[in-house]
């Protein structure tokens, strides 16, 4: 057996999570360092675990991050075929973190520098049990709906990925779609032991420089900008079994900046009954909360 899976069950050891964060320019290094101090502030068990802050290798800044304990920068190369496409850098991000941990870590989890840690986020660490950890899209999007035939565009991805029909479906949080496997990817949770995350570089790397496959499908800007989504939620789909996959909640990804679009039924108290909420753009106080109510200890560490 693995010796990384014989642990007590519901056992969090720390020492086995790591987070990775992409920071490719100063504005987004402002973000990241944000939400590793919300991780430190609010994470519990894991709030102290290694943080990897992945920046362009030609901007080393080391220096930035030394009044932080256990947040280290790593260097990423971005190859010339992929420096120009949609969120490339993420899947590259991804990728090299994979690459780079070691035997002993089982959840490599991943942040968007949009996010904040608001609780212990005890669902990403993955134990015996889960390979990987994913929250559902917020909207159905590009999404195919789970009723329907699957369109060209993931018809092509599932045929790259080598997957017929996905074996289950889900429902999209905001507007409650139903969809065949179409992940949320601003946090999640993969055991790099898998090599899934690399997989996703390969066949995303093929699906970008594939031409005519880009002059079929990828023409207007939203399938551009979430093909990535697409090839990892139908990669998992056909790598990993249903009870391997762990569905987070929405209180794992709640996304503040649609916050006026979700259901009355399905928006929570106040912010501080969320684990992780993510948010686009600028980071304002309190616009950002668009109403949400937010309590102490969070309302004055948010001022």
């Amino acid at each position: 057996m693995d010796p990384r899976r014989e642990r007590t069950q519901g056992m969090v050891l720390p020492e086995q999570t790591c987070f990775v964060v992409w920071a490719p320019d100063a504005e987004e290094r402002w973000h990241a360092r944000v939400l590793i101090e919300s991780l430190r502030a609010f994470g519990g068990r894991l709030g102290h675990c290694p943080v990897w802050l992945l920046v362009p290798e030609d901007q080393p800044f080391e220096g930035a991050y030394q009044d932080m304990p256990d947040v280290q920068c790593r260097p990423l190369h971005v190859e010339n075929e992929l420096q120009h496409y949609f969120l490339a850098s993420k899947v590259c991000a991804c990728a090299r973190a994979e690459e780079l941990a070691d035997p002993e870590v089982r959840s490599l989890v991943w942040l968007s520098p949009h996010a904040l840690v608001l609780q212990e986020p005890l669902l990403f660490d993955l134990a015996a049990s889960f390979d990987a950890a994913l929250p559902p899209v917020h909207i159905r999007n590009i999404g195919s709906l789970a009723d329907e035939p699957l369109d060209g565009f993931w018809r092509d991805v599932y045929a790259a990925v080598g997957l017929q029909e996905a074996a289950f479906v889900l429902e999209s949080f905001v507007d409650a779609q139903r969809l065949r496997p179409y992940f949320n990817t601003h946090v999640f949770s993969i055991d790099p032991s898998r090599r899934l995350l690399q997989e996703w570089r390969e066949l995303f790397r093929a699906l970008v420089t594939d031409e005519d496959f880009q002059a079929r499908h990828c023409t207007d800007e939203l399938h551009r900008i979430f093909l990535h989504q697409a090839v990892l939620s139908a990669l998992l789909a056909r790598r990993l079994p249903r009870e391997r996959l762990r569905l987070l909640p929405m209180q794992y990804s709640y996304p503040l900046h649609l916050h006026p679009r979700v259901p009355e039924k399905r928006r929570p108290d106040s912010l501080n009954a969320l684990v992780c909420s993510v948010y686009e753009e600028t980071l304002r106080y309190p616009e950002m909360l668009n109403g949400l109510a937010v309590h102490e200890p969070l309302k004055s560490w948010l001022a």
